[in-house]
């Protein structure tokens, strides 16, 4: 079929299995948990006669003998450890005397499995295990969990049903012959760790290793603003803003922790503090008080009432007292209070004359504002302008953030900054958690960790606890059962626009329903993924200003355009998804549950964008595919790719010729065409999902192709020929190596970017493909790119010997079949890399440790795909020489980006930033 040059394309995006590994000091065993189960225990099973190293300081897990027990079909089956001698601690507690806070690490976290492949590019790359840490964790998922203390038997039933205190595995699995160790420790803190000893030691047979509360919270938040992004946030007139902390510049700050009493500490570094002052008014007095004037029975009940509440009819205001005018001379405004509950000393009535909610909110602003006067106060004694505020008195709970920022923005005259953290409440745990030194969770980085929120029980709303469903069939059973009920899935409670009464200048909150949810933190804190193979993409020219959303959803206009488009685009996903498990029953019941969990999570972020952390078209795109691999749909096009690239291949050969009669010159400007138009196939576009009903795949890139037209929306080819081809007779060096960003399976990666990287190999330059981890729509990922390579050479010798030298052909059988061959017996290598993510998207600051690799050594970077290059990227500055090439497939961004239209072409070369 010749004549393709001619002719047009289309793109799109990516996910990945999981396994269960173990580590050893300095090395680790991996084993598949998806597929066969065939050859489990031979991949399982470590080297004949290899030493266990131990570490005094941090005991590693000895491996040796490593077997699964019982049914070998389940999908996580135990694993046993039979000579493991240390207790590998899965749980720390934070038990207050209202609330009971758990951390709990889980250690079923995905790792590519290591092939021949891997082990060449570790050889390529200097790669080696020695690079890594040598802790237990490397891969797994801290989870988040809370429980009133008055139902500690609750907590009890929920630790001993996930067998936290063993380490995640049922005793009962275990053979006689190896026994749990029956001292078990788990360590905790607070004021219950003491009190509750005993009942733990009975309930569960573990003894509870009391820690320092002060040393626990410290380090739990010197852990979480050094190593989560978007961990602290201002709240000021019910607007949040995170705000990005960076570690270098952390200390000194105030800690402020609100619990039943407040502590403020003085944070000087690690384990570097001194608590310097407090105040026995605090989230106790806020609930004592209240339950003796409103007889509520909870403390989210009290909250719950505040947003029903006007204190005006309870506190003195500024405006009382003056006729309604401001006291402008000493700054205050009319509705500032003057004086809490100061209207009842002049009025006639008894308590139960006033209304609870007024009562609630008055006294909860009487102590929040107090709360956040005594800290700046302690801040501007030692010198401190950044104050952080944490504990379980303040539960996302909007007014009590506004007032707490209040205070210290008027003290301060707008000189502090009252902050607030999203983990608010587990602070102590996490320190708790973070003090067995075999975690070694002090060396994780913020590029380490990866936070995402599954669909479970927390979205019911209102309650304080619940365990998180963690079943398929509970899942998708809560789903059926929620939707058949008809209730709304709740979410904060919106606020109205800025009005003049009261502290702060808000009004009474509009209600939704019959239930608020004062408790907002409930989806607020997500599974944190620890996964330290991740690393910062060195070729940012500044990665502290990097920023991969291109798209501002800050703005209400775009936030609601794009949650529009995923929620249209959401019927068709479904559909593929279902169609790529067979059109099962079961699929069709995962699918339906799919849909309405996603419903949900743009529900809930519609009504507030900064739930789940600052919000990004990335964060949304990422969700959705966490949200299809949490309902077990792997590869929801799975069936579409193979198709598009059997189509693809098979007129490959007649492309690779006719580009090889061009000259030069056209032929770089024919494989830059080719791309762009290659990239129109995305599934992920409504737009070029309708023009798959009009035509073929390669009717479709003809079309295409004939439509290229310069000069494109963007257009720096020439910059770019000149770079590659030199001018006024001057040849430039080739390039040492590439990385190409590949984005769509077929003719995207087929008839687009194989063609340009084969003109790339053989002017020299080493080639690295880099694809996505894991599937996300019809991306191509890692693990397929080999085997279209290696269909692909069958048909070029140029490919099929840089694949070779890339180890890319380590198994295939090759038999050439066309004549084109290199003036030279070698070419370079062709190499295959996987980017860390699954998301049609791509955030460079969390990358493969393997494409960190091969980074270090590459002077070019070709970013392809609306998803890579324009959502993410378009704007981001590298250290040596980056070529962004993508078709436009969405309208809006067209026109607000680029003003211009939709399948507008972007090339945009950009020379080395330094």
């Amino acid at each position: 079929m010749a004549g393709l040059v001619g002719n047009p394309v289309l793109g799109n995006d990516d996910l990945k299995g999981e396994v269960v590994v173990a580590i050893n000091e300095g090395r680790k065993f991996e084993g598949t948990r998806s597929g066969t189960e065939e050859g489990r225990e031979k991949d399982m099973a470590p080297a004949a006669g290899s030493p266990i190293h131990r570490s005094g300081s941090r005991p590693q897990l000895d491996v040796s003998g490593a077997a699964i027990q019982g049914n070998s079909e389940e999908r996580d089956p135990t694993i046993l450890l039979p000579n493991q001698s240390d207790d590998i601690s899965h749980l720390a507690l934070d038990i207050g005397g209202s609330l009971i806070k758990l951390v709990y690490f889980s250690r079923h976290e995905g790792k590519p499995i290591e092939d021949k492949r891997k082990l060449s590019l570790k050889q390529r790359f200097g790669i080696t295990n020695g690079n890594r840490r040598s802790y237990p964790i490397l891969g797994g998922r801290l989870h988040f969990v809370k429980f009133e203390t008055s139902k500690v038997n609750e907590c009890l039933d929920f630790i001993k049903s996930k067998q936290l205190h063993c380490g995640g595995m049922n005793p009962r699995r275990w053979p006689s012959h190896s026994l749990p160790n029956e001292n078990v420790v788990v360590k905790a803190t607070g004021g219950g760790a003491y009190k509750f000893a005993d009942l733990f030691k009975e309930r569960l047979g573990v003894s509870l290793d009391k820690e320092d509360e002060m040393d626990c919270l410290v380090a739990g938040a010197n852990f979480l603003l050094k190593a989560i992004r978007h961990e602290a946030f201002t709240h000021m007139e019910g607007q949040k803003e995170f705000v990005q902390i960076d570690q270098n510049d952390l200390f000194p700050y105030l800690l402020v922790n609100i619990g039943s009493g407040v502590s403020m500490i003085k944070v000087d570094g690690d384990g570097k503090f001194q608590r310097v002052s407090g105040t026995n008014v605090g989230g106790g007095t806020y609930w004592g008080l209240g339950k003796l004037l409103t007889k509520c029975n909870s403390f989210d009940e009290l909250l719950e009432l505040s947003q029903r509440g006007d204190n005006r009819t309870i506190d003195m205001l500024v405006g009382d007292i003056y006729g309604g005018m401001d006291y402008s001379k000493i700054g205050l405004s009319a509705s500032t209070i003057a004086s809490s509950f100061g209207k009842t000393i002049s009025e006639d009535k008894e308590v139960e004359d006033y209304k609870p909610e007024d009562i609630s909110l008055s006294l909860l602003r009487m102590i929040s504002y107090n709360i956040g006067q005594i800290s700046y106060l302690n801040a501007l004694r030692f010198g401190l302008k950044r104050i952080f505020f944490g504990g379980f008195f303040i539960r996302g709970h909007a007014y009590t953030m506004d007032t707490i920022s209040f205070a210290v923005h008027f003290w301060s005259k707008g000189n502090a900054k009252a902050m607030f953290l999203r983990h608010e409440g587990f602070l102590g745990a996490l320190g708790a958690f973070m003090s067995y030194e075999k975690h070694g969770l002090d060396d994780l980085m913020v590029h380490q960790l990866v936070e995402r929120f599954p669909m479970g029980a927390p979205y019911v709303g209102g309650k304080i606890h619940g365990p998180p469903l963690g079943d398929l069939n509970e899942k998708i059973s809560w789903m059926e059962k929620f939707v058949q009920k008809g209730t709304e899935i709740t979410a904060p409670v919106p606020m109205t626009p800025p009005g003049t009464t009261g502290l702060g200048g808000f009004e009474v909150p509009l209600s939704r329903g019959d239930t608020l949810r004062p408790d907002a933190s409930n989806l607020n804190v997500g599974v944190l993924h620890l996964v330290p193979t991740l690393d910062v993409f060195p070729l940012l020219a500044d990665p502290k200003i990097y920023e991969p959303n291109t798209i501002d959803l800050s703005d209400h206009g775009e936030l609601e355009y794009w949650f529009s488009v995923l929620s249209e685009h959401l019927p068709d996903l479904v559909d593929k998804a279902v169609a790529s498990e067979g059109g099962t029953d079961d699929a069709k019941r995962r699918g339906d549950a799919f849909a309405r969990a996603f419903s949900a999570h743009l529900a809930r972020l519609m009504e507030e964008p900064a739930a789940y952390g600052k919000l990004g078209l990335a964060n949304l795109l990422e969700l959705r595919e966490e949200c299809l691999r949490e309902f077990q749909f792997t590869d929801a096009y799975r069936s579409i790719k193979q198709r598009e690239n059997e189509a693809s291949l098979a007129v490959l050969a007649d492309l690779l010729m006719e580009l090889d009669s061009m000259p030069e010159e056209a032929r770089l400007c024919s494989l830059i065409e080719g791309v762009l138009a290659a990239n129109i196939f995305d599934w992920g576009s409504r737009a070029c999902v309708d023009l798959y009903h009009k035509g073929t795949i390669i009717e479709i890139y003809r079309m295409s192709r004939k439509k290229m037209q310069r000069p494109w929306r963007v257009d720096d080819f020439d910059m770019f020929k000149e770079r590659m081809l030199g001018s006024d007779g001057r040849k430039p060096p080739p390039y040492r190596r590439a990385l190409l960003f590949v984005d769509n399976s077929g003719a995207d990666i087929v008839l687009g970017m194989l063609p340009l990287a084969r003109e790339l190999l053989r002017r020299g330059t080493e080639v690295v493909l880099v694809a996505n981890s894991l599937p996300a729509l019809n991306d191509v990922t890692a693990m397929e790119v080999p085997d279209i390579v290696a269909e692909a050479a069958k048909n070029c010798d140029i490919l099929r010997r840089a694949a070779e030298a890339g180890g890319l052909l380590v198994d295939a059988m090759i038999n050439i079949q066309d004549g084109s061959k290199l003036d030279s017996p070698s070419v370079p290598a062709l190499m295959v890399v996987e980017n860390g993510c699954g998301s049609p998207c791509i955030d460079l600051r969390q990358v493969s440790s393997e494409l960190a690799a091969a980074a270090k050594d590459a002077d070019l970077i070709i970013l392809e795909g609306m998803g890579r290059a324009i959502h993410t990227n378009f704007n981001a500055r590298f250290k040596c020489d980056a070529l962004k090439l993508a078709m436009v497939k969405n309208q809006r961004l067209a026109e607000n980006l680029l003003k211009g239209n939709i399948y507008d072409c972007v090339c945009r070369f950009e020379p080395s930033s330094i």
